[in-house]
């Protein structure tokens, strides 16, 4: 069973009545982020019970000792913990001398959260009967400013309920926080600085070993009755924490409120020395606005975002809500300001997984952030594996490559690989193959080849070079193999010749040579510098595409099919439909040893190679290897479901793509692998999108230009989405009746849909039959 407890709602996140059950799940689904900084939605006051605590800055990471219980040569010295930053949210309430604590109250009415995703912002309120019966009404709204990205705001009110009550409102700064996630217990922050200047506070932190230096500050004011008052002001100072304390007696149904400004400046932005002088400027600039001000102008920001982001469904309100919801975390998480940053799988919801990178960005994020922002922030995202290619080509010749060859880190911060698994770190290697299909995806999407002279062919040499080393020639097939990898599906580790592997490394190796070549004829000055900088001859080539030539793909005459890798059809092959669902999710109920010699599918494997060359293979044979593989799928990674709902749309099987679909959506709404606490699912948010745009309006780029073969389930009355393809905006609008496409720009735009060419002019509607 699924948690069911968010309500349906087409532009919100609604919890309604507490549970302390739900609260660490509460946390994660509720979180806000700015793109340089976010929170998981903890309580302001003092909470007792179970709960993770966690608030983030972009970049800013540790790294922490690698720890295995056997060391192999080539293992990472770190993995790098994404971390828990200082807590400014913090708000100590008292009433009558009573803390305010949830855990303990007698009695919690009328609770009830909203994370409101139309205008970015998040609320709380509640009814409480404290241990003394004081009943008070609390009413919380926060968010984390788009336009001052270093600021958050709350506005927190209280309003004693059955008596008049002596109030006491402490908000506090605190760097004496702890990682949930952490291999040594080890001390991530040093506390360096604590003060205070009239209504402001700020405490200095500089990390362990990176040194990042970070400013967390506070300004508060008060209000009584919506009325702003000064109070004399109490100061508690530690070496790690500061608060204010403020006391007031205030008459039942009287209203105070404390708002507070609060947020980080750091040293990747500002000299380390500036630091709060940094904060201050930011607190002067949002004060100026106040807290109506500032959710004013984020209104208008996220109103931005949706103006072009948003899809809407008719008909489906649990379908809508949860594409607004990846979508709207999406945002939270990167929005393409900043190149040195980068799409964490956890984004700013929990610390699980590290690192601010994986392969998810190029095989699932950049065709989101293309199409619904400028693709200046795709082309950055290229640029950030550019300026990490010496770190990859370090962490090839870690584990011994040679010859400028370079392997992409699983997961990294900075370029350098800091995952320490040995079956991912050293045999995941497909993840090369994601970069090089990325290059590929920026080009044929926007058009814009300058990337590949200019940067990209650095990186496509390099790893068309590590995938010529990795390979190894086998007599008995006469062909090369690769062998000892883990494939997309990491429920086999450790096996030889991965089908999906084995394509993306021939076809890296034949798409870096298409490119030298044209390089070479047409940006001479480009092919120059770029072979004298990497030492690269046309013998050298040629070796490599002996490689991609002679390429062994295991192939089962019988089922007429690829196979996942040599040995699959050993396994005993009893589908997930006869698997006793008290075992699912297998990754909690079984043993590794149990999962390996299953025949059962973490996420899209060979599939996800014909997801992405797609061109390569008939219908015909997609259906054969879709309908083989996706009855051993359990699904139990969040990029599956996505690629498996594209797919099933293109097969015409639309209830299926439709169940997926809810599944990508909801995956993290209805906690479909009972793991939500620990954060949310965000890279696979992307997915969500292309398995409405891609999937459901089946938009491709076919020999450039923009390719549609609309369909639309039968749950849903009409949907719609906008892309930016190539500077023109082009709307799509698909319903049970027909399709219309409306273009802004000021040129025409020819498309296809169903194959056949339509002509959209600016500002003229094209409707067509379904």
């Amino acid at each position: 069973m699924n948690q069911d407890y968010i309500k349906p709602d087409n532009w919100s996140i609604i919890e309604e009545g507490f549970d302390v059950e739900r609260v660490k799940s509460s946390e994660s689904l509720f979180s806000i982020g700015n793109g340089a900084m976010g929170q998981r939605a903890n309580f302001e006051e003092h909470y007792s019970g179970p709960t993770f605590q966690g608030s983030y800055v972009a970049g800013v990471y540790y790294p922490d000792k690698t720890r295995v219980g056997w060391w192999k040569n080539g293992y990472p010295e770190y993995f790098a913990k994404v971390l828990n930053a200082p807590n400014w949210i913090g708000i100590n309430v008292y009433v009558n001398g009573e803390q305010l604590d949830l855990y303990k109250c007698k009695k919690v009415e009328d609770f009830r959260r909203e994370l409101n995703m139309k205008e970015g912002w998040y609320e709380r309120r509640f009814t409480a009967t404290l241990q003394n019966d004081i009943i008070i009404k609390v009413v919380s709204k926060r968010f984390l400013s788009i336009d001052i990205d270093e600021v958050g705001a709350i506005n927190y009110q209280v309003t004693p309920v059955n008596s008049d009550a002596t109030i006491v409102l402490e908000p506090y700064l605190d760097a004496g926080i702890h990682n949930e996630d952490s291999n040594w217990d080890d001390k991530f922050w040093d506390t360096l600085d604590v003060r205070h200047e009239d209504n402001r506070a700020f405490i200095t932190s500089r990390t362990e070993k990176t040194h990042f230096y970070v400013c967390t500050g506070m300004e508060v004011a008060l209000f009584k009755n919506a009325v702003e008052i000064h109070l004399k002001q109490g100061v508690e100072k530690s070496s790690v924490k500061i608060s204010f304390e403020y006391e007031m007696k205030v008459s039942k149904g009287e209203t105070v409120a404390i708002q507070k400004l609060a947020g980080y400046t750091n040293s990747m932005n500002h000299d380390k020395y500036d630091l709060v002088t940094a904060s201050k400027r930011a607190f002067d600039k949002a004060s100026a606005l106040g807290f109506d001000g500032l959710l004013s102008a984020q209104k208008d920001a996220w109103a931005k975002i949706w103006e072009m982001a948003d899809i809407t469904i008719e008909g489906d309100i649990q379908a809508q809500q949860g594409i607004r919801f990846n979508i709207m975390q999406l945002n939270h998480t990167y929005l393409g300001k900043d190149p040195r940053l980068n799409i964490g799988p956890k984004g700013f919801t929990g610390e699980k997984y590290g690192g601010s990178t994986y392969w998810d960005t190029e095989a699932y994020c950049i065709p989101f952030y293309m199409a619904t922002k400028d693709q200046g922030v795709a082309r950055n995202l290229l640029k950030y594996r550019y300026n990490h290619l010496e770190r990859a080509i370090e962490n090839a010749e870690k584990l011994g490559f040679s010859n400028g060859a370079a392997l992409y880190p699983m997961v990294t911060m900075n370029g350098e690989e800091c995952h320490n698994e040995w079956e991912i770190t050293f045999e995941e290697i497909h993840r090369n193959g994601a970069i090089a299909f990325a290059i590929y995806n920026y080009h044929r999407y926007t058009g814009d080849y300058s990337y590949i002279p200019e940067m990209g062919l650095e990186v496509l040499i390099g790893i068309a070079r590590f995938w010529h080393q990795r390979a190894t020639y086998s007599a008995a097939k006469q062909k090369f193999v690769i062998l000892g990898v883990t494939g997309p599906n990491e429920y086999e580790n450790n096996i030889n010749n991965n089908w999906y592997t084995n394509y993306i490394a021939k076809w890296c190796i034949d798409y870096t040579i298409e490119n030298i070549k044209k390089i070479e004829s047409e940006y001479t000055e480009d092919y120059d510098r770029v072979m004298d900088k990497v030492n690269l001859d046309w013998a050298e080539v040629e070796k490599w595409q002996e490689v991609a030539d002679n390429m062994y793909f295991p192939y089962s005459e019988e089922h007429q099919i690829y196979l996942q890798q040599d040995g699959f059809l050993d396994k005993e092959l009893v589908t997930v439909a006869d698997l006793d669902p008290s075992q699912r999710p297998i990754n909690q109920k079984w043993s590794w040893d149990r999962i390996l010699r299953s025949p059962y599918i973490k996420q899209a494997d060979t599939l996800q190679g014909f997801y992405f060359f797609e061109d390569h293979f008939s219908l015909e044979e997609l259906k054969r290897h879709f309908d083989f593989y996706e009855p051993f799928t359990v699904h139990e990674s969040s990029l599956s479901p996505c690629v498996h709902s594209i797919q099933a749309a293109k097969l015409d099987q639309m209830e299926q793509a439709y169940r997926f679909y809810l599944r990508t959506s909801r995956l993290d709404l209805d906690d479909y692998n009972k793991e939500v606490e620990e954060g949310l699912h965000i890279t696979s948010m992307a997915g969500t999108w292309m398995s409405i745009v891609e999937g459901f309006g089946g938009m491709r780029v076919k020999n450039d230009t923009l390719s549609f073969e609309p369909k639309i389930p039968l749950e849903w009355d009409a949907y719609s989405f906008k892309v930016n393809f190539r500077h023109q905006i082009l709307k799509v609008n698909v319903a049970q009746s027909g399709v219309t496409f409306e273009l802004e720009g000021d040129k025409e735009l020819m498309i296809l849909v169903d194959g056949k060419e339509v002509t959209v002019s600016p500002n003229n509607m094209v409707s067509l039959d379904r």
